[in-house]
């Protein structure tokens, strides 16, 4: 029924209840029946999508995946139709001050070419004194049409420039719209993804709550991150266990994998361990959201020290992706952080993610490169991003190798190896 909520509210909100005739009104409820049965048909698909995918875990993880992708895709393209439009009405913005700045010289030209149609230079050797009067009509436009056909080509031109720019704007406004619906589609999928995988892993549910309570004691007692990963490690039972799995996986994969082979060991949704160890995944990792980077590591962080992450500004309530295979530690509120999640890569190597409005992973899964994790909210959610001076929500994303700070940044895909999914 929440689903069914989500995908119907859109369409209740295209359809405002305005005073009218009996016809509009009948066309007005004639369109919010289509959608309607539009939203219908969406949840229906959906439906028989969780159906197939029932039980075989290899394909969930695989159409999650692929449904991230799409998610990521959208945004991005979004993005840049927004800054289009942007562009646009910036187009638009100028020329309409362009002929505002001009409109007396516009009235005067247009005025001459008035007077001109009205009255043309009297014919040639019609009367003795016309002779005259046509080479003094002749000296005049002489001097004046020059200007007046520069002015009014100028005209000609601003004119068609506004007439191209509305069109531009007019379809660039139609493809948002489209994106916006299909990102709502992709975000529904995605929704009912996670939920299909939650219900999958509920075994054990009451033990997994008592996990939860525990784990958020250990972080109200916790002063720092590195204290609370220390005691959730030794507190915390799925906690333990993920680290043991870690350190069982590290130990199996030996030398690790040839680098002809990593591609394809990220690509199998199927697995249940990294697919390659962190310390040989440089250079295959996509950053976990779409955005610019606003604080590199690195980087002064305002208070005499340097910054211990980076800081990503992002879309609203985008798609938050995790960089690598790991274990979920801790995913929860925590101190400044706001909501934080912990994900152990395993030999040493942990990712914090922050600035969430919501999480969408447990305590002890494993989740995959590229696997959605969280939802970004609609402001910053965390105490250090007021310095930053922008009011988009913000990922802060740290990289950690045996509790210390290092730099993310040769993890991260090149333009030729960002073709790793998951």
């Amino acid at each position: 029924m929440l689903l069914a909520g989500l995908l119907a509210a859109p369409a209740l909100a295209q359809a405002p209840a305005e005073p009218g005739a009996g016809q509009d009104q009948q066309q007005r409820i004639e369109r919010l029946d289509a959608e309607l049965k539009d939203s219908t048909a969406v949840q229906k698909r959906l439906a028989t999508e969780m159906a197939a995918l029932e039980g075989d875990r290899a394909k969930l993880n695989e159409a999650l995946l692929d449904t991230a992708i799409r998610v990521r895709e959208t945004e991005a393209k979004l993005d840049a139709s927004e800054q289009r439009l942007l562009l646009l009405n910036r187009e638009a913005a100028d020329i309409k001050e362009s002929l505002d700045a001009r409109r007396a010289v516009l009235a005067e030209v247009l005025g001459g070419l008035v007077r001109l149609g009205r009255r043309p230079p009297p014919a040639l050797m019609v009367r003795p004194d016309d002779a005259l009067q046509s080479i003094r009509s002749a000296m005049m436009l002489g001097a004046v049409l020059p200007e007046l056909k520069a002015e009014t080509d100028l005209l000609a031109s601003e004119l068609a420039a506004q007439e191209r720019v509305r069109q531009d704007t007019a379809r660039e406004r139609d493809a948002l719209a489209e994106l916006k619906r299909a990102l709502a589609d992709e975000r529904a999928r995605t929704a009912a993804l996670i939920e299909e995988k939650k219900n999958s892993l509920q075994q054990g549910e009451a033990a997994l709550t008592e996990e939860k309570t525990r784990a958020a004691a250990l972080a109200a007692e916790a002063g720092n991150v590195r204290e609370l990963m220390e005691r959730m490690e030794t507190e915390i039972s799925a906690t333990r266990k993920a680290a043991q799995d870690a350190a069982q996986s590290q130990a199996q994969q030996g030398a690790g994998v040839a680098p002809a082979d990593r591609l394809a060991a990220l690509q199998n949704p199927g697995r249940l361990a990294p697919g390659v160890p962190f310390e040989e995944a440089k250079g295959l990792l996509k950053l976990p959201v779409g955005g610019a980077v606003l604080k590199a590591f690195g980087a002064d962080d305002g208070y005499g020290g340097q910054e211990k992450g980076m800081s990503m500004g992002t879309r609203i309530e985008a798609q938050v992706a995790s960089p690598s295979d790991g274990w979920v530690v801790y995913a929860g509120p925590f101190r400044s952080y706001g909501q934080l999640l912990i994900i152990n890569a395993g030999g040493g190597y942990h990712i914090l993610l922050a600035g969430m409005d919501k999480i969408t992973v447990e305590l002890g899964q494993f989740v995959l490169s590229g696997e959605p994790v969280g939802v970004m909210g609609r402001g910053p959610q965390l105490v250090s991003s007021v310095g930053l001076g922008t009011a988009q929500p913000i990922l802060y994303v740290e990289f950690r190798k045996d509790g210390n700070s290092i730099d993310p940044t040769p993890w991260w895909a090149t333009s030729e190896s960002e073709k790793v999914r998951g």
